[in-house]
């Protein structure tokens, strides 16, 4: 650290263009996290399969695209690639209002939107994670997702009440149309930034030639599952989203349809209770310190379980819903965001820069793509079994997912190790060195390691809103746009 005062960012144009698009994009996608199931259940009648097939269906996109959305990415400049996805999100969520005005709006017709909405956001997540340092000196990379992660938490605590309020004032196919403008406005101010972007260079094998998109995957997938932090991280988070997304597909069902809880009232308490988000990003650095990044990822992966078990009791009365409702959704999002502060800061400090797209596309792949699957689980768990019971089971089948970290090296790790997993001694022993052999070149990446040590100790609250997306352990919304910033990524 050189001590020397930078300029405010607020007086960097660009990026105050890029915080103001993520901004308006997450206020906006708070509607939808209501519209869209309410208007399947209220106005469509579906059942409670095809609302689980809702998430099923916006969440696929993710197992099939994100690996090549990965290898593609390090190859293209992103910042169109932003563009795109936002104003093509715009327009597909702005198709349910106008099919509500014709008399033609279908269950159908929201899956349409859920697959495409889902499609354009997976290359847009991917793209979102490497875009920030294009703009941003890297002095600036801190603060600069710290501004991030206050709009994170804004949007997390007041836009359920803005969406719910919306909801009960103006029809929900309307609400929508609220969301669809914000991604307008925030593909339009990406667009507006200045700073030229650099076209990727493309990756060579040993013999000096351009490597293909099959075997840069290929590594992306060999790496996670090689290095002994990564791979307990994504089995942890891929078995939490697999269950949560079984619960939280048919939580609607619970909520508008046998409880039928006023959307203003479910709205406010769940605003409300998204201060826990706050709070998570406050503990998340002092817990890591005081116990050490790899038991903090422990502690806070055991907690999300029985927020989730407290959120299924939720009954029809409505001072009690409101303190199960509040005290379940407080703990799932202060732990949430604490798991992920950790586990993706981990993963940032012992990936080397030209592994970084490739792996978070890796990780991607594997714990987003249980969502699906966890989701028309969920839906086929309640076609057969009453709709509480299935949630319960949902919920009490979560807890496995503690098992991989606490049978990994996470339990013990205290310091956060450097590049390539050369980890720091801990009272008194020192750990060894994580195998992360790949099949591409690392030179240059050990000078940096003292300075991505001394960054990550500084990343806390700020990685998680690159991610934050974070997604998806709790993907219950009927939007991906929504989803993404909720659960485990």
């Amino acid at each position: 650290m050189t001590g020397i005062t930078r300029p405010s960012l607020l007086r960097h144009r660009d990026f105050v263009k890029i915080w103001s698009a993520a901004t308006v994009s997450m206020l906006g996608s708070q509607v939808t996290l209501f519209a869209v199931p309410f208007i399947a259940l209220t106005m469509l009648g579906a059942n409670v399969f095809q609302v689980s097939l809702l998430t099923a269906v916006e969440m696929m996109p993710f197992l099939l695209f994100t690996l090549p959305a990965g290898a593609w990415l390090d190859r293209v400049r992103r910042r169109p690639v932003l563009v795109a996805a936002d104003i093509g999100r715009g327009v597909v969520l702005l198709s349910i209002p106008v099919a509500f005005v014709a008399g033609s709006l279908t269950i159908w017709q929201l899956y349409i939107v859920a697959f495409a909405t889902g499609t354009l956001t997976a290359f847009f997540d991917v793209a979102d994670q490497s875009y920030l340092p294009a703009i941003l000196d890297r002095d600036d990379l801190v603060d600069g997702n710290s501004n991030l992660q206050v709009s994170y938490s804004v949007a997390q605590i007041g836009g359920p009440a803005l969406g719910g309020n919306l909801i009960a004032v103006v029809a929900a196919p309307f609400a929508i149309a609220v969301d669809a403008l914000s991604f307008f406005v925030s593909g339009g101010l990406i667009s507006a930034i200045r700073r030229r972007e650099e076209r990727p260079a493309r990756h060579l094998d040993k013999s000096g030639r351009p490597t293909s998109m099959r075997s840069e995957v290929v590594e992306g997938l060999r790496y996670v599952t090689g290095n002994r932090y990564l791979r307990p991280i994504a089995a942890c988070t891929g078995i939490s989203n697999l269950f949560a997304a079984a619960l939280f597909a048919i939580f609607p069902v619970l909520i508008w349809s046998e409880l039928k809880l006023p959307p203003a009232f479910f709205g406010t308490v769940m605003g409300v209770a998204s201060l826990g988000f706050l709070v998570g990003a406050a503990l998340a650095s002092r817990l890591s310190r005081a116990i050490g990044i790899g038991r903090t990822i422990v502690v806070s992966a055991a907690c999300g379980s029985p927020a989730f078990l407290l959120l299924t009791l939720t009954p029809s009365n409505l001072s009690v819903a409101a303190v199960t409702l509040f005290v379940g959704w407080f703990v799932a999002g202060m732990s949430q965001v604490i798991y992920n502060v950790a586990q993706i800061s981990l993963r940032q400090a012992i990936t080397p820069p030209e592994m970084q797209s490739r792996m978070n596309a890796t990780m991607r792949f594997i714990v987003w793509g249980t969502i699906p699957i966890g989701s028309l689980m969920g839906g086929a768990l309640a076609s057969v079994a009453p709709l509480r019971v299935a949630l319960i089971l949902a919920a009490a089948a979560s807890f496995t997912s503690i098992v991989p970290a606490l049978a990994s090296p996470l339990r013990s790790l205290r310091e956060m190790p450097g590049v390539n997993g050369e980890a720091q001694p801990t009272d008194g022993e020192t750990m060894g060195v994580i195998s992360v052999e790949t099949t591409g070149e690392t030179e240059g990446v050990a000078a940096g390691v003292a300075e991505r040590e001394a960054a990550a100790e500084a990343l806390p609250e700020a990685i998680v809103a690159g991610a934050a997306h974070k997604e998806a352990g709790l993907p219950w919304t009927g939007s991906p746009a929504v989803d993404r910033r909720l659960g485990r990524d």
